[in-house]
């Protein structure tokens, strides 16, 4: 939480295991979710609801474990390697963003995950560019833009509330 006192490991340990068991859920939940805007993989990122309050809850190491981990299991149980190579340079490229502009402290969380939202895309799109050895797949990008501006949009405002309701949630626990 802002302002985070030390936890005990096993603390720390149910923390991160409930942030896993989330994102995983929010995973499969967006599998059952039809959007079809003309181009493959386009998705909510439910799960990135869990990356945006880690980063102001967590910190940056815990949010990187328990991406990573959800990454594996969700592409182990939903997907296959392929989906687990976008996914992680989806990811690698959005966390990447999103710690250097949290950590300057340039945006808000809906700003953040924007930017999430469209490194995620950008990242996707270069990981296909290497795999099919064709700049082509630049072509769906303007679509994926303004895909991950408004799942950005969406996640961010509802991160943000989230982070700012939880400590009151915590207390009560």
């Amino acid at each position: 939480m802002a302002g985070k006192t030390e936890q005990s490991p096993a603390h720390k340990t149910a923390l991160y295991g409930m942030l896993i068991a989330l994102a995983f859920v929010l995973s499969f939940v967006e599998t059952l979710i039809p959007i079809s805007l003309g181009v493959p993989g386009v998705k909510l990122g439910l799960a990135n609801l869990v990356t945006v309050v880690g980063l102001y809850t967590v910190g940056i190491g815990g949010t990187v474990a328990v991406s990573m981990i959800r990454i594996v299991l969700v592409a182990f149980t939903f997907g296959n390697v392929f989906s687990m190579m976008y996914s992680l340079g989806g990811w690698v490229l959005s966390i990447l963003l999103m710690i250097l502009c949290k950590k300057r402290e340039w945006f808000s969380s809906v700003g953040i995950s924007v930017i999430g939202g469209v490194g995620h895309n950008i990242g996707q799109l270069c990981v296909a560019a290497l795999v099919v050895k064709q700049a082509g797949v630049f072509v769906y990008l303007p679509v994926l833009l303004i895909a991950g501006t408004a799942a950005g949009l969406v996640i961010g405002l509802v991160g943000g509330m989230i982070v700012e309701r939880l400590p009151r949630f915590i207390k009560k626990l």
